[in-house]
């Protein structure tokens, strides 16, 4: 008996993997404000905001590593979409600001104030100098608020931004793969965009890059320690832009 082996289904390279927030979502957002009927409005927002919603904040404290001394990850994160889906009558169309950028300046800010004020909370309540005073989680996150610099610290400064473009268009001219070109065409969009995604450090690269891609973790890796060895080569020893 002969047993037919099944074809492995291919995805094209260079077709994103997740666009989460797409021109579908801002869309789906328009039709979610102009509808009246609550059970329409809820289908609408379950189905095609909150995944949306749901992965951009997740992206958010991956990229920027918040945390809190009270709060477990899913906690934050759902009071966090909580607040998106409490601002969705605010976003305005006609006022030209994609939806993906104002509702990830939200996010974000949501974010960071929350963070903030509940690290002032613990301080409130505990004393470094009473360490025996504080649960294991505490003592990490306080002590993560001492090293870890402030997400402003590691933005790329717009003066930065047009020599980086350039370098990448010369790295552009030396790759040579399907996967190289698809991987570093990623990183020139995201850096097209850079003013729409509000923040941009190595981590949040690395994040956009494998979703608008598409690639697989393995492609990506192959093709980001090739474009590195031409990065380097181009910036010298000094790695001024250490981005990848």
């Amino acid at each position: 008996m002969t047993i037919k082996k099944k074809r492995k289904i291919r995805r094209k390279q260079g077709v994103p993997r997740n666009m989460y927030f797409s021109m579908d979502t801002q869309a789906a957002i328009v039709e979610y404000q102009s509808t009246e009927n609550n059970d329409e409005k809820h289908k609408i927002y379950v189905s095609s905001i909150l995944p949306a919603f749901d992965k951009l904040v997740e992206n958010l404290i991956f990229v920027y590593g918040f945390n809190s001394p009270y709060d477990t990850f899913e906690v934050m994160k759902n009071d966090c979409v909580g607040f998106l889906y409490e601002s969705i009558h605010k976003w305005n169309e006609d006022k030209g600001t994609k939806a993906f950028s104002y509702f990830n300046v939200v996010a974000k800010n949501w974010l960071i104030i929350n963070s903030r004020q509940q690290r002032k909370r613990m301080k409130r309540h505990i004393s470094s100098d009473n360490p025996e005073g504080m649960t294991s989680r505490q003592k990490d996150i306080y002590e993560d608020h001492d090293v870890v610099p402030p997400p402003d610290e590691i933005l790329i400064s717009l003066n930065k931004r047009n020599q980086i473009q350039e370098i990448l268009k010369e790295i552009k001219g030396r790759v040579t793969s399907e996967t190289e070109n698809c991987c570093i065409d990623a990183v020139a969009t995201v850096f097209q965009n850079v003013d729409e995604l509000d923040f941009l450090n190595k981590r949040a690269v690395l994040i956009y890059v494998r979703d608008i891609s598409g690639l697989s973790p393995k492609q990506l890796s192959v093709a980001m320690s090739s474009i590195r060895k031409h990065y380097r080569a181009l910036v010298g020893p000094d790695l001024k832009y250490d981005l990848f």
